[in-house]
């Protein structure tokens, strides 16, 4: 898709051609779109395909023509995802001219919500100031993202504290992942922005124009630590339920050695006392034995496991079982 924006009344329009200041903005273009802008624009044609590669990494980069491009990651939703509808997409922004295009393979929030903002959206010809304001909401929306998983993961936590249940565990591991995706994403973006930064003066940026760069960079570098931080707090947490039960599997384990020995004290007399041999008691074979045999066994299996549990109970109060 092609969209092209020209400023017009304080604002931006969109416009069927292409001007000498516009915001181009493609969104998983056609040969035909990229074609199009290129005859345009005279961008190097990477420029335009490089944002296109989902696994392309976030940096920054010029041309000998005075062409600049600044690649980051931004957020997205992903409506395929029930449990966690976010993830990060490259968005490149290449400046020449007086005019600004962004290329991204799918549509973002960010573009269209900068849109939305008319108070912080300025002409495409003052490019740096535009492409920091893209930029800054890019990191508004880190956050805001980033504020409704830690909403989800404490609903899920309440959940896991009335039962644990693989399924809860399952989302979980998913958003965890989720927030891996955006903290790798985040230190990425920092670097490219530092970059940026670091080439300002090659740039010719005016003191407005740096005082929106840090802007943006503040709010990726808050969004860094904000997502690293429930990150960490998310990991403690699946290993402390992880550690429950283990625990939990511990006591249950317990419980059944507990049975079987009480079971085995019985078992084991039992079977002695079924072998076709002599024993005490049964002189002459089981036929031949008085009735009280039966509960003379029943008296020392009962005293025997009575013994056991004894023991087991002084072991469970000391806290040794």
């Amino acid at each position: 898709m092609l969209a092209i924006y020209r400023w017009e009344n304080g604002g931006l329009k969109e416009t069927p051609d292409f001007d000498e200041s516009c915001w181009i903005n493609l969104v998983d273009p056609s040969t035909t779109e990229l074609e199009r802008v290129l005859t345009f624009s005279k961008v190097p044609r990477d420029f335009l395909t490089d944002p296109l590669d989902v696994d392309e990494r976030p940096r920054f980069d010029y041309d000998d023509d005075d062409v600049r491009m600044l690649l980051v990651h931004v957020p997205c939703l992903d409506t395929t995802d029930e449990v966690i509808p976010y993830r990060t997409v490259p968005l490149g922004i290449i400046l020449f001219g007086k005019s600004v295009i962004t290329v991204c393979r799918t549509q973002t929030p960010v573009t269209t919500a900068f849109l939305d903002q008319i108070r912080r959206v300025c002409p495409p010809r003052n490019q740096y100031r535009f492409t920091f304001r893209l930029l800054w909401h890019g990191g508004v929306l880190f956050l805001r993202y980033i504020q409704d998983i830690h909403l989800r993961t404490n609903a899920l936590e309440g959940e896991l504290h009335e039962s644990i249940s693989n399924e809860v565990l399952l989302k979980l591991l998913t958003i965890e992942k989720t927030f891996v995706y955006f903290t790798t994403s985040l230190k990425a973006d920092t670097i490219a922005l530092a970059r940026a930064n670091t080439a300002r003066q090659m740039m010719s940026m005016s003191e407005d124009d740096r005082d929106q760069l840090e802007d943006a960079m503040v709010e990726y570098q808050q969004a860094l630590e904000t997502a690293t931080i429930h990150a960490n707090i998310l990991n403690g947490t699946l290993d402390t339920f992880a550690s429950l039960i283990n625990n939990n599997l511990n006591n249950v384990m317990k419980y059944l050695t507990v049975a079987t020995i009480f079971l085995a004290v019985p078992t084991l007399i039992t079977s002695a006392y079924g072998m076709n041999i002599k024993l005490p008691l049964v002189p002459n074979g089981a036929e031949s034995s008085s009735p009280g045999v039966f509960w003379a066994l029943f008296a020392l299996s009962l005293g025997i496991a009575g013994v056991i549990g004894v023991v087991l109970f002084v072991l469970y109060r000391k806290r040794k079982f």
